[in-house]
């Protein structure tokens, strides 16, 4: 008998593991945003407990810097039994003063709506300003504050889209008239939406590096070709997750963030994001294959390169067609996203390719037969 008892063992013990493994439900956020119809109570306790009969576990709501909503949004999560991450825009804030926002190559400030990239809500601050730092700072901590708050999370914490994802060009093209590509075929950033060129961030990467990056785009050098003044960007968002953190860490609040995939090959060049430096408690990089023009088995190619770049967990975002029947028919590249078989797909991957869990963008979205392909990725 004692010569199997070794074999016995270990299938007990593979047993064990494989009936916990099964018995760990899937992580699965929903990305939503408050609007009118979920004014009442009633109506939004009704719609999360109907996405938790579904498989959510977590609701991402944006609310923005609004703490009654925020107050109200979280309670109902818990009651009905969810995690509840206060999502709010970082960067995109319209009303305050001039001097907090960006300036882009072509010395255009953001504040002005005529000047600002792509869409006239893109009226984003800069990083490096120590009162927009400081200010943000107390929103999040405002946020944090609220009972039933699980994580702040950090939304557009990142400079403009200087490379624009190439699902989105034609879209955007008639109001940037930009070629994203040169004679040779290699991308090209954006001027317009290339930032920041205010007299204090080039003072301070001068003093830094010795080098005026003013002077240098004067004797019509492509700043893209400065890898300096790419970092000096990166360093920027870096120090403002982190300082936002710190702070928010020492009173015992958690942060996660939304993020371009990647971020070696996707949001380090769009967006100036090197988020695998980033302390956040949770990542979320927004995986949205059509928007670069590629199919769902990419979603867990991005996934991998994430898991392997941070000890962070990460959170596949996966973005979803409402209307895929008719999908052919869709112009609006953001209206495309995922069919309930390319849900299926994506979730398996990105799971797979090592993600804590996945969020849906949005749970709104969501057709039955969306619900069905989830359940199949969760339920077994």
């Amino acid at each position: 008998m004692h010569r199997f008892l070794p074999f016995l063992l270990f299938t007990l013990a593979l047993f064990h593991f494989q009936t916990s493994a099964q018995s760990t439900p899937v992580k699965v956020y929903g990305w939503c945003s408050w609007d009118q119809e979920r004014v009442s109570e009633d109506s939004l306790r009704a719609t999360f407990k109907d996405w938790k009969s579904h498989g959510i576990t977590g609701i991402c709501m944006n609310c923005g810097f609004d703490t009654e909503k925020t107050a109200r949004c979280a309670a109902i999560a818990h009651e009905v039994g969810l995690e509840y991450h206060a999502w709010a825009p970082t960067m995109l804030q319209g009303g305050m003063d001039s001097t907090w926002y960006t300036v882009n190559r072509w010395g255009q400030s953001a504040y002005v709506r005529q000047h600002r990239a792509y869409v006239d809500y893109y009226q984003t601050l800069d990083p490096r300003n120590p009162e927009v730092i400081d200010w943000l700072i107390q929103q999040y901590l405002a946020l944090a504050r609220i009972p039933n708050v699980d994580y702040v999370q950090f939304d557009y914490i990142r400079y403009a889209d200087v490379i624009l994802a190439e699902g989105l060009w034609d879209k955007y093209q008639e109001r940037i008239h930009h070629n994203w590509r040169d004679a040779q075929g290699h991308v090209c950033e954006y001027p317009g939406a290339d930032y920041c060129y205010c007299d204090q961030c080039c003072a301070d990467f001068k003093a830094q590096t010795g080098i005026d990056i003013k002077a240098q785009l004067a004797a019509g050098i492509d700043p893209a070709t400065i890898p300096e003044w790419a970092q000096f960007r990166c360093d920027n968002i870096t120090h403002l997750v982190d300082t936002i953190c710190q702070v928010l860490y020492a009173h015992g609040y958690k942060a996660s963030a939304d993020v371009f995939p990647g971020p070696h090959n996707y949001a380090e060049p769009m967006v100036r994001q090197q988020w695998n430096r980033w302390h956040c408690d949770l990542f979320f990089p927004m995986n949205y294959n059509d928007f670069y023009k590629e199919p769902a088995q990419w979603v867990g190619k991005v996934t991998r390169e994430a898991v392997k770049s941070t000890k962070t967990p990460v959170i596949s975002g996966l973005f979803l067609c409402r209307d895929w029947q008719h999908r052919a028919t869709v112009t609006d590249p953001e209206g495309l996203g995922l069919s309930p078989k390319e849900l299926k797909i994506a979730a398996k991957k990105s799971l797979k390719a090592g993600a804590a869990g996945i969020c849906l963008f949005t749970p709104d979205r969501m057709t039955e037969e969306h619900w069905k392909a989830l359940e199949e990725v969760i339920r077994h």
